[in-house]
């Protein structure tokens, strides 16, 4: 490998991070937090999609649709947070100035992503098993089990594109992201109205149909995404396609080193609200729903520190790369505190809005009381959720990703799952689904601690031995 003086004379000007104090290090995280901002939240919009049109085609299919969608994405999430590790070693490898490195890196992930398909594919490919706990209807299950099966060739496309947007969010190119999102969302609400109720002659397929359209859109977006990588301007100087390359079992273990933890962290957090949904389920159709309806505020507000997190790692990645452990520090506290700055804005908004936020999801009186009185306490941990997801992926951007996976394990599933079920159903007064969200506080308040003191020492310690 070339000595790191020599890589950086053979690097474009234009194409080199920008490493200097004379860079702000809030403007370049909110240039690159909006677009992937952006992009999280339109692509909400195909699930808001789905749930409009199979809903109005029948309450069975939206019923499979629900449940089939829900432990896809589970599964898809997952296995794409393994390919999440490309993000720290582009960002480091971009930072170095190591440009014939990152279009390797981004060879292996796609390697990666095939052998986690097969994985995958063999989990979908008889989802009757994962259908079981939820005890559906047998017409329901098998509506389910036919749309996860065909979901099942949406896969490959859908890891592939997580390796897309981790390698684009290291190089700080976030708005191809935007854009993809926008035409993939576009084109899934045009061809699933198709689809799924049978309109200009095609036949009415119902949740297959929604289940079709995903297919048909993910692997157009794969497919603007392998264009973008050869032609775009932004991407071509790696030379991405520019050699064959097959598997290297180094790379594949950093990767798998790195990416492992990230998958089970996503995993985590993903399924404590998803075991959290069924607890409840056992408290009645009202309260449940009522609770449906403060879990999707969480998702959606929670996109906002997701996306500033992603943005501040590909920052500090980028700086670690640089060795200026300094400007990495500077970056990783800047994203800190526009995250706390924003979750503070956000928190009152909600606080105001709660109400009117939880009629618009409902007409049920006794519904909208649960979701109102529910969405309190995610006004309470917003700013300590904004805490522990930024500092969570600047720890990511330095290549830390076991520590945090223990941390995910011990706050979301021992106190939020653990707690919240003895304060919901064993605690001398049961609190309902409240004690879940009561959990949830304090899961969330620990987590935002042990997040934040661990990136602090590990900043101060790398800062202190920077040769810098």
């Amino acid at each position: 490998m070339q000595h790191l003086s020599s890589t950086r004379t053979l690097f474009p000007l234009a194409l080199m991070p920008r490493t200097s104090h004379s860079c702000h290090p809030v403007r370049p995280i909110l240039k690159n937090a909006w677009p992937v901002l952006v992009a999280q939240l339109v692509s909400i919009g195909m699930m808001v999609a789905d749930t409009v049109i199979v809903g109005r085609h029948s309450t069975q299919h939206l019923a499979a649709v629900a449940v089939g969608s829900g432990l896809y994405a589970t599964l898809a999430l997952s296995l794409g947070g393994v390919l999440q590790a490309l993000a720290p070693i582009v960002g480091q490898h971009y930072g170095a100035g190591e440009r014939e490195r990152i279009g390797s890196d981004m060879r292996q992930g796609l390697w990666l992503a095939g052998l986690l398909t097969l994985l995958g594919a063999a989990l979908l490919i008889n989802p009757r098993w994962l259908l079981a706990p939820a005890r559906l209807e047998p017409d329901v299950e098998n509506i389910a089990a036919s749309y996860m099966r065909l979901l099942t060739l949406s896969l490959p496309a859908a890891l592939g594109y997580r390796a897309f947007h981790a390698t684009a969010t290291a190089l700080g190119q976030p708005r191809p992201l935007m854009l993809i999102a926008l035409l993939e969302t576009l084109g899934h609400i045009v061809l699933a109205w198709c689809l799924v109720g049978g309109h200009f002659r095609l036949p009415a397929l119902g949740a297959v149909g929604a289940g079709l359209s995903q297919v048909i859109v993910s692997w157009a977006s794969f497919g603007l995404c392998f264009w973008l990588l050869k032609n775009s301007s932004r991407f071509a100087p790696f030379q991405i396609f520019a050699h064959r390359e097959t598997p290297r079992w180094q790379a594949q273990k950093e990767l798998l080193r790195l990416g492992v933890p990230i998958g089970f962290s996503f995993l985590v957090e993903v399924s404590a609200f998803t075991l959290m949904a069924i607890f409840i389920a056992r408290l009645g159709a009202e309260t449940v729903s009522g609770h449906r309806i403060a879990a999707n505020l969480s998702a959606f507000v929670y996109m906002l520190p997701l996306s500033l997190g992603i943005a501040t790692a590909a920052q500090v990645a980028q700086s670690v790369g640089a060795r200026n452990e300094a400007l990495a520090r500077s970056y990783a506290f800047a994203g800190l505190k526009i995250a706390c700055a924003f979750s503070v804005v956000l928190a009152a908004a909600m606080l105001w809005l709660r109400t009117h936020i939880a009629w618009l999801a409902t007409e049920d009186p006794k519904v909208a009381e649960i979701a109102a009185a529910l969405a309190l306490y995610i006004v309470l941990y917003q700013f300590f959720d904004a805490i522990q997801t930024v500092a969570c992926f600047a720890l990511r951007a330095y290549k830390i990703s076991f520590v945090p996976l223990l941390i995910h394990l011990g706050c979301f599933w021992g106190l939020g799952l653990g707690l919240g079920y003895w304060l919901a159903f064993l605690a001398p007064e049961p609190q309902g689904a409240s004690g879940f969200w009561q959990a949830a506080v304090v899961s969330t308040i620990t987590a935002a601690f042990l997040f934040g003191g661990l990136l602090w020492w590990v900043t101060k310690r790398r800062s202190q031995h920077s040769p810098l």
